[in-house]
């Protein structure tokens, strides 16, 4: 899905966290009878990835079936009922997050459409960098768009290409984007699932019973999905790859964009993926306790014990505690059964809302001086609420420790971060950020130290090994919409 719906009725940004919002999480399956049922429990697995919305979308060899809510899945394909209006053996599903202005019904995907070669159905994980630049060329063409969604722009793509065939109409169609994707389609021949060609966004293969006909073939946008239905893995989609699979079973892989450097997202290290999954051969957990060594390595705060901010936190502090010699303590505990904390209407519901999530374990960190462990800092209030709180249950000193570089730079490739002006990192520098959130001390985990957590010498600033744009400002893709809108915004200053 998109980093924000990016068409006219789309809202300014107005949330407050500090947490990166999720992505979406993508889920497909071909070859089984029970098809609708196994994506749903792959969705679910993927619930992390996006908690607004779900849908399902389903094929008999005959008809398509759509079903789509708002909320979790449990609460919309938790019932027999419900998951018999999804008859077929080929299902793709998407669990969805989006910012103010891009919630309803009519953006809740997989989108369907009927085009001439039959029905096309479309699930998206990314962000399309230039869509609004598209959507303009296809309504000036005659093109009448169902939603606000970015993805609904490859839809039209498919539906107005001149090539004679589905497959090229789609390498066509997506020729013409930019950006971040991973993507699985339905249509009445089979499935087709894909990446963007530098592998922005993660999509990984799996295969449930027997190779070749009678097996069932399963995409996912993490691991972890595929473990849940009982897939074994086969691979990871490349970055520029297409696979098709027919109704039969038959796998074929396309390279239609070469074979260009892989850019995957770092930040699925850092916090957006399960730790339970893995992610270019390496485990999350692991990488993220790697990520907390190498914080303890460049940043030793002279404290009594770490602490995580739960639950992100906690692999990182593991790994700065058994680095550092400190003991790792629950100093705070989280009630998992409240919901979101920037959704709400008021600042004060909101800061209710950081207490009501997370509780001072008070006979652990009074009188201590603790290392408090979080994976990003990009607003800094809820910061400053954790620190507020930890000196309210008699701590003697507040150090915080970030298991990420500085977020300094907005996301376009579907992760939903704030305008830079409202970034902490991007109006402060680290001392000042320290200041702000109250803290004794602050301090971020190096480029290089998460390159090297991941296995790397260091970050290769010829050629980045990750898309990093967050803490780079380096994008690895033109912006063409961010160009055109920042172009017009200097135009009309420059009138004013």
């Amino acid at each position: 899905m998109t980093m924000t719906d990016r068409f006219a009725d789309a809202t300014p940004w107005d949330v407050d966290a500090d947490k990166l919002g999720e992505e979406c999480g993508i889920f497909g399956v071909i070859g089984t009878r029970d098809a609708a049922p196994m994506t749903a429990l792959g969705l679910h697995a993927l619930q992390h990835r996006g908690q607004e919305a779900v849908g399902i979308t389903s094929f008999d060899g005959q008809e398509f079936y759509s079903r789509r809510g708002l909320g979790h899945v449990a609460a919309n394909f938790s019932s027999a009922e419900a998951l018999a209006e999804l008859p077929g053996i080929m299902a793709a599903g998407h669990v969805r997050y989006s910012t103010t202005g891009g919630s309803g019904l009519r953006n809740v995907q997989p989108l369907f459409a009927d085009l001439a070669s039959g029905g096309f159905a479309i699930a998206h994980n990314g962000n399309i960098s230039n869509a609004m630049h598209l959507k303009r060329d296809l309504v000036q063409k005659g093109a009448i768009f169902q939603s606000t969604s970015d993805t609904e722009v490859i839809i039209h793509l498919v539906a107005t290409s001149r090539y004679p065939t589905l497959l090229d109409r789609f390498v066509d169609a997506l020729r013409l984007v930019e950006g971040a994707y991973a993507l699985i389609c339905m249509t009445p021949a089979g499935m087709i699932a894909c990446r963007d060609p530098i592998g922005i966004r993660p999509l990984v293969m799996g295969r449930l019973g027997p190779k070749g006909k009678g097996g069932a073939t399963v995409f996912a946008s993490e691991t972890v999905a595929l473990d849940v239905v009982g897939a074994e893995f086969v691979r990871e989609i490349e970055p520029g790859e297409l696979i098709e699979v027919d109704l039969d079973g038959k796998v074929r892989s396309h390279r239609p964009f070469g074979n260009p450097s892989a850019r995957p997202c770092i930040f699925e290290h850092v916090y957006f993926s399960r730790p339970d999954s893995r992610m270019g051969g390496q485990s999350v957990y692991e990488v993220r306790k790697a990520i907390g060594r190498e914080l303890a390595r460049e940043s030793l705060a002279d404290a009594d014990m770490v602490i995580p901010v739960p639950d992100s936190g906690v692999p990182a502090a593991l790994g700065y505690a058994q680095e550092s010699g400190l003991p790792f303590e629950l100093g705070i505990i989280r009630s998992h059964y409240v919901g979101r904390t920037f959704i709400q209407p008021s600042d004060g519901a909101r800061n209710a809302d950081v207490k009501r999530k997370h509780n001072a374990n008070r006979a652990i960190v009074e009188g201590k001086r603790i290392v408090l462990i979080d994976d990003s800092i990009v607003r800094g209030t809820t910061s400053l609420k954790i620190v507020q709180m930890m000196r309210e249950a008699g701590a003697a000193e507040v150090h915080m420790r970030i298991a990420s570089p500085p977020t300094e730079h907005s996301c376009f490739y579907g992760v939903d971060t704030p305008e830079r002006s409202k970034l902490l990192a991007a109006r402060m520098d680290v001392k000042a950020m320290g200041e702000f959130i109250q803290a004794d001390s602050l301090a971020f985990v190096s480029i290089d130290g998460l390159y090297r957590a991941v296995g790397l010498a260091g970050r290769d600033n010829a050629c980045p090994q990750f898309c990093d744009a967050c803490f780079s400002g380096e994008y690895p893709t033109r912006l063409t919409d961010l160009a055109e809108r920042e172009g017009l915004a200097k135009a009309v200053e420059k009138v004013a």
